[in-house]
């Protein structure tokens, strides 16, 4: 089982546009996938339950905090025949609830919204993550892509230059399109879609396909210039905080 987890300390980055369409990536290539939704709010499992009418399905699991009579450890479990998890976490996820999550992952992808705050709270979140120590001892492969981008706006490369630093790739640039909000309003993703709805968001989601599939599906070519942590320089100069690496110039780029 591959398993990606898809996290950001703070709200507002797209997790659920970015993991409903990786599942659905891969439910309609008929690979068994399930989501587990780990956010209260369920915005993932909502949208699961939208797709009786699509032809395609596949599994959810709840991973929320428990919350009144629930029995979690059912409500979470993952059919033991998943090939593609996918993890939708909730904002500002820590202590035991992200030890638990990241327990079982292979991946670790995260959006990150373009605003400068986004941008600080991601690269310290980033750095927070890279010294758990079990990131580097299971040698977890992380990535993060830019999301709800509504131009090629130069605020991300303070971002791309902190990354560089400890070799960790900068994926893709996901539009501030319209064709996400149907997509996920109608329990659909943008690979379901007839394809000339979507030709440039499937262009620029397939590196996120790409790079995901590249550990454990030979059969999907993998994103060059991926470096995995175990390979990464892990100076005390890349994990200084982010605003010591340049964030203060991010306004002043646009």
């Amino acid at each position: 089982m591959n398993t990606t987890l898809v996290i950001n300390s703070k709200g507002g980055s797209g997790k659920t546009t970015v993991t409903t369409n990786l599942a659905s990536y891969y439910a309609s290539r008929a690979v068994p996938t399930t989501i587990l939704d780990y956010d209260p709010q369920g915005s993932s499992l909502n949208w699961l339950s939208l797709r009786a009418r699509t032809g395609t399905t596949f599994r959810g699991a709840n991973g929320a905090p428990q919350r009144g009579p629930r029995i979690r450890s059912i409500e979470m479990h993952v059919p033991v025949d998943t090939r593609q998890l996918f993890i939708d976490a909730p904002a500002g996820a820590s202590g035991l609830l992200l030890q638990e999550m990241l327990s079982r992952v292979n991946n670790i992808l995260i959006p990150v919204a373009p605003s400068a705050f986004d941008i600080y709270a991601t690269a310290n979140f980033v750095k927070d993550l890279l010294l758990v120590g079990r990131i580097r001892a299971r040698s977890i492969r992380l990535a993060v892509v830019a999301n709800r981008v509504r131009s090629s706006a130069p605020v991300y490369r303070p971002l791309e230059r902190f990354l560089g630093s400890l070799g960790l790739p900068f994926l893709t640039r996901i539009s501030d399109s319209d064709v996400y909000i149907t997509a996920g309003d109608t329990g659909v993703g943008i690979f379901e879609m007839e394809a000339s709805a979507a030709v440039a968001e499937r262009e620029e989601f397939m590196p996120i396909v790409d790079w995901v599939g590249g550990q454990r599906a030979p059969d999907i070519p993998a994103v060059r210039n991926v470096i995995d942590l175990t390979q990464a320089r892990w100076s005390d100069k890349a994990l200084v905080p982010f605003s010591r690496q340049g964030l203060s110039s991010v306004s002043g780029s646009h």
